[in-house]
Order: C-alpha cells, then structure tokens, then sequence
C-alpha cells in the first residue's frame, strides 16, 4: 500500500501545494497513491497525539509513506528519527519529494540514517547543555526554580475561573460544592476569596441570609413555644 500523507499546522493553510508536489512524484516513478491521509496539527505536536502516530501502526512490511518534507513528519529531528526509525525496522520505506531522500531496507539509507541520528543525538546533547546552563544561571541569580507547591496551583485554578465562580455563587452554589467541583480545599478557597472583593462580598451576603434564616427559623421556633 502506498500512502501520502499531508500536514498542515493550521485550517487556514491549503494542502494543494503538497498534494501537487506528491503526485507529480508517483507519476514519475508509475507509483499509484491508495490512500491520502491529511492532518492539521503542530509538527511540534506529540507523536503519540497524532494521526501520523496510529497510521504507522497500521502499516507493513513492504509499504510505503510519501511526504513532501520530512519536516512534515516532525518538527524536531529527534522526532523525525524516531518516525524513520520505526518505519525502517518494520521495512517501510519513506520517500520525502522535494528533499530527495528514499529510506528503505537498502545500506545508502541505512548510512543516512545513521548520518541523521548523529545529528539528533548532537541536537540532545546541545539541548541539554543549555537547558543546565540556563538552571545554573538562575541559581546563580537566586531566582527559585521549578513549579510553585500545589496550593499556587490550585489558587491559580480558582482566579482562572473567577467568572464562573462568582455566576455559580449567584445561582446559590454552595462553597462547598464549588470546593469539590475545583477539587481545592476550603483553605485555598478561603484564600482566593479574601484576594477577590468581589467574590467576598458575595460569600459574606451568603453568610448575612444565611444567619438571617436561621434567626428567623429560631424566633418562628419561639412563638410556636409560646403558643403550647
């Protein structure tokens, strides 16, 4: 079987350039396209999240997958390796139009790839050279490093959705149901309402109606005493 597959990192752009460039080459090689696959996504996307991921799967030995860049595949050369790499042990051949390269189960393709991993090893490397360079940096700086403990997290998540909170307490929602549905203690709520005014005007309204309930209940209690 012999698949094109087509990406676009937005609706906006049009595939017809690729599709143009992929046929013109299956026509000079007498190749017969079954199946387009096109997927809109970001080439920096996870392999795992994308179509291109559950076609390979499908795919056997003896198949082949044409693309029109082999950035089309992955905007990361470590990812692209790993694309081809999958793709070669399982003898499916890739062809990549405007940048000419054929890997298939012959030894030229094999000392590209070999050629290609170097260059991604390399990309690591150099990655994770300045991913501690720049940490080193900031301890340097005395700036603190890493995500902020769960109750920052968790406080972010309530002023992200201030809005509906403050519609939810409108329609008679009860702090601790909202305490569940956030999945936050009542601490971190306590909190969040203390640094919005508005939403503890709101919760200290609750507290006034709901006190004035409960002296009412008690006074209607009252009189029915009086009345025995």
């Amino acid at each position: 079987m012999i698949i094109a597959y087509l990406r676009v990192s937005t609706e906006k752009q049009n595939v017809a350039n690729q599709q143009d460039e992929i046929r013109r080459f299956a026509e000079s090689r007498n190749l017969v396209i079954h199946r387009w696959v096109t997927e809109v996504i970001s080439g920096k996307a996870k392999v795992k999240e994308r179509k291109l991921n559950g076609l390979i799967k499908r795919l056997h030995a003896g198949d082949v997958l044409i693309v029109t860049e082999l950035s089309r595949l992955s905007r990361t050369l470590t990812d692209i390796m790993a694309i081809m790499g999958s793709c070669l042990k399982r003898k499916i051949t890739i062809y990549s139009t405007k940048d000419g390269y054929a890997f298939d189960d012959t030894i030229n393709s094999k000392v590209l790839c070999f050629a290609f991993g170097l260059v991604a090893e390399i990309e690591r490397n150099l990655i994770s050279m300045r991913t501690k360079e720049a940490l080193a940096l900031r301890r340097a700086e005395g700036k603190i490093l890493g995500r902020r403990k769960g109750s920052y997290t968790k406080l972010q998540i309530l002023i992200d959705h201030r809005s509906e909170i403050i519609q939810s307490l409108k329609r008679g929602a009860s702090i601790i149901s909202l305490c569940r549905y956030y999945a936050v203690s009542r601490d971190t709520f306590d909190r969040f309402r203390v640094m919005d005014a508005r939403v503890e005007r709101m919760v200290q309204r609750r507290k006034q109606r709901t006190l004035e309930r409960r002296q009412r209940a008690e006074r209607r209690h009252d009189r029915t005493l009086m009345h025995v």
